[in-house]
């Protein structure tokens, strides 16, 4: 019996309404972009770069891979920042993070999350208004989360001398593993895990409501 005799037997038992399988070299393709953009890819990246492949395939190739990565134990697929990433499962951070002894240097201190936090669920807020939320001066750590790219400047408000709105952005989301804004939990729930107090000033504002759009 050849190769193609028991291809074809092997097809003869699988049942009629199964789905046609997804092109492994258009998967392996896409898995490759994935696992290799320094960032999420977004579809519309993907549709791009495979301009000659039809959509559905592409978007098809996408939903092979999610299904397999649920069953691996190391890496998982992941929606975050409006695209894809796949990323090693938060049960195994702490390994990882052996590997790549991180530095204190990257770690933000208590004031830069309490910082974070309050522009998180007040976005878009000036200077001032944070500092009256935090009860201390907040300029240094600004600056410090403008370096590290997880907040911006998105405009001036409209008062006596124009002061800097701040929001947070795409790396925002990356780090935090955030799809979008609306994904933001609960303000006490964040604040447990990333083991600070939530500052008495800050109130919960529903992610849904009122929170400035991410736009990159």
């Amino acid at each position: 019996m050849t190769i193609s005799d028991q291809t074809q037997q092997t097809d003869s038992h699988a049942p009629e309404h199964a789905a046609p399988p997804v092109g492994a070299e258009l998967k392996a393709i896409v898995e490759a972009l994935i696992f290799a953009s320094p960032e999420p890819i977004t579809p519309k990246l993907l549709f791009k770069l495979l301009a000659d492949e039809p959509k559905e395939d592409v978007a098809a190739a996408v939903a092979a891979l999610r299904a397999e990565y649920d069953q691996r134990p190391g890496l998982q697929f992941v929606d975050v920042a409006g695209g894809y990433q796949i990323v090693t499962r938060p049960e195994l951070h702490e390994w990882v993070r052996r590997l790549f002894h991180e530095r204190s240097t990257q770690k933000l201190t208590v004031q830069g999350l309490e910082t974070l936090a309050v522009i998180a669920y007040k976005q878009p807020i000036t200077a001032l208004e944070i500092s009256e939320i935090r009860g201390v001066n907040t300029s240094g750590v600004l600056s410090t989360l403008l370096e590290r790219h997880l907040i911006k400047i998105v405009g001036r408000k409209n008062v006596v001398g124009r002061p800097f709105l701040y929001a947070t952005t795409k790396e925002f989301l990356i780090r935090f593993g955030l799809n979008d804004l609306n994904d933001l939990p609960k303000i006490e729930d964040m604040a447990e895990a990333l083991g600070f107090n939530p500052p008495g000033g800050l109130q919960e504002l529903d992610p849904r409501e009122g929170l400035l759009p991410l736009e990159e």
